[in-house]
């Protein structure tokens, strides 16, 4: 009788390593990022000989960056199917002429592409091992990283809605490539991998191996010198979220969205850099360079009290108002509102009429919310005075308003200001109006003629601004017909 075949090395040490990282992820999915080359090949078909510790599937990204993408696809779908996988295949558009590299525009498509198709609770896998680990270390030191760059790559890091997983960081290149050839596995290799132009591939191929020829254990060496960067790294975190809870009063998930500048200037210098980089991580954008981060502590804080100054890099922006900072995404100041629909024309922007009567709310576009009006005993509407449809505007120069009956009339951009409403949304804030006259301006103010009067509570609305972006800075209320300093 012929002896039950012991297990494949590498799939044992896969299992193994797989089960530490579970231990500290409370993962309920593995979903395995699959290019069909020949480190992603081994992973998947690891896993799939391994007993199923949680439901598998598998995720390939088609770039159509090259000739062969959908051969590549295909080839995909036909091991994943081998092995008893599922497949879910995301098409993607690398964008070009934004500054980024091949390689960078790339990533980052991919990495959109793994964020919308990760599930709730699911753990993606990447296959990057050892010798990745190596390479990207020397890549972070050649761009001057800091120690978050120098660190490398965990081996766990939150992602999205689930975790990213890598269990071969340990395992060499080679023992990746000895396991697909042992199990006869189909792979594909991309030639641009052998495109020297790439950095990566000039360090594998010119640098790392004259580096191992020298030092045979230095990708193991280097490796243990990215864990160890890891946890200074980790003492940093700790300490930046301690300064932001000291700073702000602000625990728990996700990071405030402004940071009031004379608790920072409490901190030293280098305080001050860490807990803004980690402000700016807490509200998912890359920190900006050297430079711009040392913009951002020393100018805005001396500029002009009457001045509104801002600092920019391709992820966004930082200004600064009423002695905070704030962020905001490349789309949301006025230097980018182009990019948001055409909304700074230089004319009043008219959006397509509103049938609110139908009870669906009115999408305002990207990133800017959507408004309904609901009926409300308590509502300051009235509903009687209302027409069936309401014309949604923004941007109306001069526009006065009562905000009481016989009261007097000021214009919107006094009212906006004394509420104080953050300058770069004063002018972004949709206006409802019936025909020429003002109904209301977002969910702040209700124009008299259109207010709900009388003891009676039938015929009341309120309107409803949902998922609006911050309009004011902390600590400031507003109500009908607040008025205040600037």
């Amino acid at each position: 009788m012929v002896g039950r075949q012991p297990p494949d090395p590498f799939v044992t040490t896969v299992g193994q390593r797989l089960a530490d990282l579970l231990q500290s992820v409370p993962a309920t999915r593995l979903c395995v990022a699959l290019s069909g080359g020949p480190d992603s090949v081994a992973l998947l078909a690891a896993l799939a000989a391994l007993p199923a510790p949680l439901p598998l599937r598998a995720l390939h990204v088609n770039h159509h960056l090259q000739a062969q993408a959908d051969e590549w696809m295909r080839g995909c779908r036909r091991l994943a199917r081998s092995l008893g996988v599922p497949l879910s295949v995301r098409h993607v558009a690398v964008p070009v002429g934004r500054g980024l590299s091949p390689e960078a525009a790339a990533r980052e498509a991919r990495r959109a592409a793994f964020l919308a198709a990760l599930r709730p609770g699911e753990a993606l896998l990447t296959a990057h091992h050892l010798d990745d680990q190596f390479e990207t270390l020397l890549l972070m030191l050649m761009r001057g990283s800091g120690v978050h760059g120098l660190a490398a790559m965990p081996a766990a890091q939150r992602l999205g809605r689930g975790w990213l997983l890598r269990p071969l960081l340990d395992e060499p290149r080679a023992a990746l490539a000895a396991f697909v050839a042992r199990r006869g596995l189909p792979h594909v290799l991309d030639e641009s991998n052998a495109d020297e132009r790439f950095d990566r591939n000039f360090l594998r191929r010119r640098v790392t191996p004259l580096l191992g020829s020298r030092w045979p254990g230095a990708a193991r060496a280097v490796a243990r010198s990215a864990r160890l960067l890891g946890e200074a790294r980790g003492l940093l975190d700790e300490l930046a979220e301690a300064d932001l809870v000291a700073l702000t009063g602000h625990a728990g998930a996700g990071a405030p969205r402004s940071l009031e500048l004379a608790a920072l200037a409490t901190l030293s210098s280098a305080r001050q850099r860490n807990a803004l980089r980690a402000w700016l991580r807490g509200l998912g954008v890359r920190p900006p360079d050297e430079v711009h981060l040392e913009r951002i502590r020393l100018e805005l804080p001396r500029a002009r009290r009457d001045a509104q100054p801002v600092v920019r890099w391709p992820d966004g922006e930082v200004r600064r108002f009423r002695g905070r900072l704030y962020f905001l995404t490349p789309a949301s100041g006025r230097s980018r509102a182009h990019e948001a629909g055409g909304l700074w024309d230089g004319a009043p922007w008219d959006w397509s009429p509103w049938d609110w009567t139908r009870a669906r709310p009115y999408s305002l576009g990207p990133g800017r919310g959507a408004l309904r009006l609901v009926a409300d005993p308590a509502g300051t509407i009235s509903r009687q005075a209302l027409p069936a449809r309401l014309q949604v505007r923004t941007r109306i120069p001069g526009a006065k308003v009562a905000l009481r009956q016989g009261g007097a009339r000021r214009t919107v951009k006094e009212l906006l200001r004394a509420a104080g409403v953050l300058p770069w949304e004063r002018d972004r804030l949709p206006v409802l109006c019936d025909g020429t006259q003002i109904v209301a301006v977002g969910d702040l103010f209700v124009a008299a003629p259109y207010l709900a009067a009388g003891p009676g509570r039938r015929g009341r609305l309120r309107l409803e601004w949902l998922e609006a972006p911050e309009l004011r800075g902390p600590g400031v209320a507003v109500g009908q017909g607040r008025s205040g300093p600037d």
